[in-house]
Order: structure tokens, then sequence, then C-alpha cells
């Protein structure tokens, strides 16, 4: 209902289910906070017409950065959550399968912010097979370890901007292939939009370097959706 109601303006208001987030920017000599002022009039007139009621206790106005699905967006980009990082940095060492099983389910939901996250928890892969015993081995620790790392210097992403050049970094190693997609800010400073990886199918581990190579841009190609979200794009 709220999405249809507002599918005219969805150029600065976003809608999933009953949240509504507007964001605006400077344009034709007006300030951000002009512009947004303009945009929250539109959304709540349209709101009135249809007889549509905003929970003011739920209401953020101005902000720089709002919580959106999991994740803070703001001008800069789109962090993660930092309590979701906290609740991972501070896992402590698993005791049993069933916690590694825990840890990576939310552990997994934040990967696109780590680089080979695929590869760094290979080592665990093991663990969460049936039928194999209990044995927390240094290997299982340092993948542990690495991936709290990894997260704890997450990148702010950069949302796709189809104005700009896209490029995509490919990667394969004897178990994984992993990919980034790339872009050049404002500023000229290279940002990651999303990293990508996942671990190889048996046959695919018995393939020569090139068709593993080959395999990670096709595996790009598809998560990165180019045919829809590109209009120019390089590979490196």
């Amino acid at each position: 209902m709220v999405s249809h109601v507002l599918r005219p303006l969805r150029a600065f208001a976003r809608s999933y289910f009953d949240d509504t987030s507007v964001h605006s920017r400077a344009e034709d000599g007006l300030s951000a906070v002009d512009v947004h002022l303009r945009h929250l009039r539109k959304v709540f007139e349209k709101m009135r017409e249809n007889k549509l009621y905003a929970n003011l206790k739920k209401c953020v106005f101005c902000a720089p950065e709002i919580p959106v699905l999991g994740c803070y967006v703001s001008k800069s980009g789109v962090r993660a959550d930092p309590e979701k990082i906290s609740s991972i940095c501070s896992w402590p060492t698993p005791k049993n399968q069933t916690e590694p099983r825990q840890w990576l389910g939310l552990a997994n939901y934040l990967h696109k912010y780590t680089k080979d996250y695929a590869g760094l928890i290979q080592p665990m892969s093991s663990l969460l097979k049936k039928d194999v015993a209990w044995n927390w081995r240094p290997e299982h620790q340092d993948a542990f370890d690495a991936v709290k790392k990894s997260l704890a210097s997450a990148p702010v992403l950069m949302p796709p901007d189809t104005s700009r050049p896209f490029h995509v970094v490919c990667d394969v190693s004897d178990f994984v292939i992993g990919c980034a997609l790339m872009q050049f800010d404002a500023e000229g400073c290279e940002r990651v939009v999303s990293y990508q990886s996942r671990q190889m199918k048996p046959a695919e581990k018995n393939y020569p370097v090139h068709d593993k190579e080959i395999l990670a841009m096709r595996y790009a190609l598809i998560k990165f959706r180019f045919t829809r979200i590109m209009l120019r794009y390089g590979r490196r």
C-alpha cells in the first residue's frame, strides 16, 4: 500500500513494507536541508491524500545517517550495523558444533563487507559436516579470528552510481573464487561497492587455473547483474 501510494515520489522516497526513507541532496542552488524539507512536504501531502498516518515516535527527521535493513546509510555510503559487528567480534571461542553455526549465521549476513569471506571461513566448513567429531584446531581459531578482524575494519560501501564507470576485481585460489565490484567516487578514490565469494564445488577444484579465472568472472557477472545496473564497466 505505502509503496504504491509513494510510487510517483520514488526518485527521493523509497518504501519497504511500511517503512519509508526520504533522501535529498543540494540542487538548483538550494541546500540539502531545503531540498529535504521540500521532499518531506510532498511525501506528507501524498500520505494525507490517501489517509496514511506516520507514527511520530518512530520518525527521524533531517538525519545525516539512518538505519535501513540492518545497515546504516549516509551520504558517505553504506556501513554495517556496529551492534552486529560487536556481537560477532565479542563471540567467545566455540565449544561445540552448534556454536559455529550460530556465529556463522551472523557473520554470513555481513559477507559483502569482507574480502574473500568464503576463503576466510573455509577451514571451519569441515566442522559443520555431519558425522564429524568436534575438534577445534588452531586453523579453526585462525579463521575465526580472521573474520572478526576483517569485519572490525569493514569498509563503508559505496552505493552503485550508474553515471560512473564500474570495474571488477576477480580472484581465485585452490578452493575459492571471489570478486569485488569497485567504483571511483567524486573525489577520485577507489571504493568498494560489494564483495562476493564462494567456495568451489568438488569438480571445480580440478579446473585448470585459466578455467577457474573464467569461473570467477562468470560468478561476478551473475552476482553483480551487469545487464541491469551497469552502463559502462571494465575488468581488472
